[in-house]
């Protein structure tokens, strides 16, 4: 059924996309309405179930949808031959800020999909989710010059450090994207506060 849905002119698909999106990332999945996304993708209900055979089944096309179009975007500009993990992840920090901004929906909707506990959906999110984890994973730990830390150095404990600190110190900044303009956002400040973070993790674990 989703076959007939990829086969729809782009701005119908971005329309129906667009409306479910909102409607998720609000409601949450149990209290999302299909009348209410098919009133503001104006079309019929009858239409949408043509194209998904259910709620479940929408959702989780738009899981991966949004992940598979953020990811090759976010993959396509990383610069993979890169071998300092430290300069990888602030290119990696700049860029989500990046896509945070052109696409604000899919983050939001995401971010209510990482988080979702409902039963009908929670162990296919739960294995979707793990996925995206390694892929993102591999992608900054892949190519990575492990003789720049200190000899003896627990690796995988090292890099378990610098993953938690430096994705909290996104998500800290993430929430602050929800009330304030990316306009406003002076992003040099941003980036220099986490160059001292990432000083003192270097202090701590390079040579």
């Amino acid at each position: 059924m989703v076959a007939k849905f990829l086969n729809l002119n782009p701005e119908k698909q971005e329309r129906i996309m667009n409306a479910a999106l909102k409607e998720f990332a609000q409601k949450g999945y149990e209290q999302a309405s299909t009348n209410e996304i098919v009133k503001d993708a104006e079309i019929s209900k009858g239409i949408l179930f043509h194209y998904f055979k259910n709620k479940k089944e929408l959702f989780l096309f738009l899981y991966d949808r949004s992940v598979e179009l953020l990811m090759e975007e976010f993959l396509a500009k990383l610069d993979a031959e890169e071998k300092d993990l430290f300069v990888k992840w602030r290119q990696a920090f700049m860029l989500k800020f990046d896509l945070i901004r052109k696409h604000p929906d899919l983050f939001d909707f995401l971010r209510v999909a990482y988080m979702e506990d409902a039963a009908e959906i929670k162990e296919e999110l739960k294995q979707r989710n793990k996925e995206l984890m390694a892929t993102g994973f591999n992608a900054m730990f892949s190519n990575i010059d492990t003789a720049l830390f200190k000899e003896g150095a627990d690796m995988e404990r090292t890099l378990h450090i610098i993953t938690w600190t430096l994705e909290g110190f996104g998500t800290r900044h993430q929430e602050i994207l929800k009330t304030t303009p990316y306009t406003e956002i002076d992003m040099e400040e941003l980036a220099q506060e986490m160059d001292r973070y990432m000083t003192l993790l270097k202090q701590a674990f390079y040579k």
